[in-house]
């Protein structure tokens, strides 16, 4: 248990103290071979309190074992955490010392061995992503700080790993949702170091919601004012950002840009920041550079400029430009900034033209920035940073160059204020070589491919002295030269000359116009000067030569073969051309050469334009070939040149011709184009006409088939015309048939009125015998007047029915002779009436059935009627006879019988009866 001892500092009397290496051999052993766990823990947790002191021992001996805790002890997080914590002792020095440079790179190296032998196993780095899953404390933070400790001894390695791992970015993305500030903060951190150099990680970062978590984070922990938190997340952001065009793009598109312009809302009192502020806002500049920088795509930038312009971010820029009691170092990136924002965008560049200055009377921040770039008394990185933005304000701005220009002309110049081109004239001739460099280069950009301006600008004039004549500012440009200043103010009014007379033989023709100017160039490039005067010669020989390149010969003393040979015989043509090309060799020439804002870490290191470097290479190769060439090359050339002009009108014929052709072809192909939509439109009415008679064909044939025809023979075929016979035929029939059955109920209805007509009217002394035969004689009558307007009605339609029919046999007749064409329709509406006529039919025979059913029941009627007329008669004859033998026998007792009463008696009714039948007759 010496072991023990020494991890608690206490050492058994009469016992040898063992040596360090010792004790961590027997804890490994002890963490190899104990069973149980809390063993375990407490070797672990002694490996750990050694581990600072003999990181070498711990991390030789014991890494294996540590390893092999963290796969088998996954249970028990305290152990887990001892583990961890022993592991990040050795991949990374104690950082709360300070050891001496010696031993800081030793401890280094120490932990780069260490952190190739962890990583050797790449399953190492997924079993730590794996522990990160876990939420106890304990086992979070150290497998966070371990995981980054070795990020920062082996980035690319262990990048590569997390890559290649299974949901491994997804997993340390978590940790900046972890509610602990500790865990979140250093997960930043983390992610800082894997995001390093990876475009890969960095857009899985980014797609894994990455910006609205660090922009969350931010807001949270108090924007520009928050701490060194906010610093990490805009580090992170920086990582992602830049130089990786899918992010950019992924954070345009995300309306991202839109939050960042809380981020510069200042105050009027903007005293007293602290060092946090400054470098959170700085970091915030840089941020919103990344988006728009130069080296991006230009279409991505244009995008950018254009959203930042729209969300009032180049708005709040301009507000902190003008604000009173910024930092210097914000101040200046603020100018920066604003400059690449406008670089190029049209929009943006008039919006900061119209800008003023909080002054009275206001003043356009132009001429306030300008103000700061020619005073010497200015910080030299803040002059750089106007100079920058004058550049970018004017780049492929030909509106704001003319009004820049303008104000240097004499019919603009108003001399109670200041203006731009006042400020780039005394900066151009004040006695600070740096202000002449700054206005030089200014004014270089204000005739940047503009060559209406270089024309403008001849037109100016310079008072010098009272008494004198003014002189143009292009002359004053070489009599500043020929005074013998400094290289600085040298090199920029050359830069200045070379870029306002290139391309412009008008320019050119003013600059040979002066008899000094040829020979000081030549006098320039000929002698022999310092390391320093070199580049001033290169610059004289470029001037020259675009003399010589851009000369219309309109000047006959200096036409381009008179300087040719000028050259050859006082400087050479050899020398010429290498004082020429000892600008390009120039080593500042090749920083400037690289990306457009202004980058010097002195003054005197200011010699070079990005602008101007892309003019000496486009020239350089031009004028060399034009100084080289002999008279009789030049001969061939201008033959050239003249055969070249023929081919050029002849070919400009052609692309007349050309474009004639290409106008007459654009209207075909309209027509075409037209002619193609009305073909399909046509095209389309066919195909719908066609699928109509296709359907139209579908319903005849679906008709043919129930009417059961195949072909067609004049119209109809012989079996549709028998079964139309057969129908007429039928209905003949039918009438026929109706007929009979009226006749047959006229005779019946006669018959009954004749019986009725014969019943006899018997007065008997029966009061109810006499009531029976009234009531039968009334039933009679009412029976047949409904008979006999059933019998009408049954005529009527008769009638209609023979007119119907006689309709029918017409129609059949000029169906015989109708065309195809309407056979079909009249066939349909004969069918459609003969079902009519078959309804009408059956309406009438059930009529006649209930007619024939109500003549039943009248003749049971009229048999009953007369069997009661007979037995009533009958009963008559009885009582006539009983009455008869009564009287007899009367007479044979002797009674008296009137004989008068019987014969009265019998002619009163022969009398009633003749009443009957006239009133029978006249029924």
């Amino acid at each position: 248990m010496n072991y023990i001892w020494e991890v608690v500092g206490r050492q058994p009397t009469g016992q040898q103290q063992p040596s360090g290496a010792d004790t961590i051999q027997k804890l490994c052993d002890r963490v190899a071979s104990s069973t149980l766990l809390e063993d375990r823990r407490d070797a672990v947790r002694a490996l750990k309190s050694l581990s600072k002191k003999y990181r070498m021992e711990v991390g030789t001996m014991a890494m294996d074992h540590l390893v092999r805790i963290l796969q088998s002890d996954r249970t028990d997080t305290e152990i887990l955490g001892y583990a961890l914590d022993t592991l990040y002792n050795i991949v990374c020095s104690d950082e709360e010392e300070e050891p001496e440079e010696s031993q800081q790179k030793q401890e280094d190296d120490l932990g780069a061995q260490f952190t190739e032998k962890f990583i050797g196993d790449p399953d190492n780095i997924t079993l730590l992503l794996t522990l990160l899953e876990e939420f106890d404390f304990h086992v979070r933070w150290p497998g966070v700080k371990l995981l980054t400790a070795l990020l920062k001894s082996q980035c690319a390695p262990v990048q590569s790993i997390v890559l290649v791992s299974p949901m491994g970015v997804s997993r340390l993305m978590d940790l900046l949702a972890d509610s602990r500030e500790v865990i979140r903060n250093d997960g930043l951190l983390l992610l800082q170091q894997l995001t390093k150099g990876n475009t890969a990680i960095q857009k899985i970062v980014a797609f894994e919601n990455a910006f609205e978590r660090l922009l969350e984070i931010i807001t949270e922990e108090g924007s520009s004012d928050g701490g060194i938190v906010v610093e990490d997340c805009l580090l992170l952001l920086l990582n992602l950002l830049k130089n990786n065009s899918s992010n950019q793009n992924f954070f345009k598109e995300g309306s991202y840009i839109q939050k960042m312009k809380s981020w510069f809302e200042v105050g009027d009192d903007n005293s007293g920041w602290s060092a946090q502020k400054v470098t959170n806002l700085h970091l915030m500049l840089q941020l919103v550079r990344v988006m728009v920088s130069p080296v991006n795509a230009p279409g991505a930038t244009a995008s950018c400029q254009k959203a930042m312009f729209q969300c009032g971010l180049l708005q709040q820029l301009c507000t902190i430009l003008m604000a009173t009691g910024v930092p210097a170092d914000i101040l200046t990136e603020t100018i920066n900034t604003v400059s690449e924002v406008i670089r190029g965008s049209e929009v943006n560049q008039d919006y900061f033209a119209s800008v003023n200055a909080p002054s009275n009377p206001p003043r356009p921040a132009i001429v306030v920035l300008l103000m700061s770039m020619v005073n010497e008394r200015q910080p030299f990185v803040l002059r750089c940073a106007v100079l920058y933005c004058f550049q970018c304000f004017l780049y492929k701005n030909q509106k704001g160059q003319g009004e820049i220009v303008a104000t240097l002309l004499p019919s603009t110049i108003d001399a109670s204020s200041v203006s731009a081109g006042q400020l780039l004239c005394g900066g151009l001739f004040s006695a600070d070589s740096l202000s002449n460099w700054c206005a030089a280069v200014a004014l270089a950009h204000a005739l940047q491919d503009n060559l209406t301006q270089k024309e403008q600008l001849l037109r100016v004039q310079l008072a010098t002295s009272l008494g004198k004549p003014p002189v143009s500012l292009l002359q004053q440009c070489t009599n500043i030269l020929s005074q013998g200043s400094r290289v600085q103010t040298k090199v920029g009014l050359l830069m200045l000359l070379c870029t306002w007379i290139s391309n412009c033989p008008i320019a050119v023709m003013h600059f040979l116009h002066n008899q000094d100017n040829v020979p000081f160039l030549t006098g320039q490039i000929s002698e022999n000067l310092g390391e320093d005067e070199r580049l001033v010669q290169g610059l004289c020989a470029l001037l020259l030569g675009i003399c010589i390149y851009y000369n219309d010969n309109s000047l006959e003393n200096y036409t381009k073969e008179k300087l040719k040979q000028l050259i050859e015989k006082r400087i050479g043509k050899e020398n010429f051309v290498e004082k020429l090309g000892f600008i390009t060799k120039h080593e500042l020439y090749s920083r400037a050469a690289q990306k457009p804002q202004p980058a010097f870490s002195a003054p005197e290191h200011m010699l070079f334009d990005h602008e101007f470097t892309k003019l000496i290479k486009e020239l350089e190769g031009m004028i060399t070939k034009a100084v080289l060439k002999s008279s009789e090359d030049e001969k061939k050339e201008e033959e050239v040149k003249k055969t070249l002009e023929q081919h050029d009108s002849i070919i400009t014929q052609y692309k007349e011709l050309i474009r004639e052709q290409d106008c007459q072809i654009t209207e075909l192909k309209e027509q075409v184009a037209s002619l193609s939509s009305q073909s399909e439109t046509l095209q389309n009415t066919v195909t719908q006409q066609f699928s109509q008679i296709q359907q139209h064909r579908d319903q005849y044939n679906i008709l043919k088939l129930k009417l059961g025809k195949d072909s067609h023979v004049n119209g109809l075929q012989p079996e549709e015309r028998s079964q139309l016979r057969e129908q007429l035929e039928e209905l003949q029939r039918q009438n026929q048939l109706l007929q009979t059955q009226l006749t047959d109920r006229d005779s019946l209805i006669t018959s009954l009125v004749r019986d009725q007509s014969f019943l006899p009217v018997i007065y008997v002394e029966d009061f109810s015998t006499f009531r029976t035969c009234s009531w039968i004689r009334s039933r009679l009558s009412e029976r047949a007047g409904v008979c006999l307007q059933e019998v009408e009605l049954l005529r009527a339609q008769l009638q209609s029915q023979s007119a119907e029919i006689t309709e029918l046999q017409r129609e059949k007749q000029e169906l015989l002779r109708a065309p195809d064409a309407t056979v079909r329709e009249e066939v349909q509406a004969l069918l459609e009436r003969k079902e009519v006529m078959e309804k009408e039919l059956a309406s009438a025979s059930s009529t006649a059935a209930v007619m024939q059913t109500e003549k039943s029941q009248l003749q049971q009627e009229l048999q009953e009627s007369k069997k009661e007329q007979d037995d009533l008669l009958m009963l008559l004859a009885d009582q006539d006879q009983k009455i008869l033998s009564l009287k007899h026998r009367l007479k044979g007792l002797g009674e008296t019988v009137h004989e008068d009463d019987l014969d009265a008696r019998d002619q009163s009714d022969d009398d009633d009866d003749d009443d009957d039948d006239e009133e029978e007759c006249d029924e």
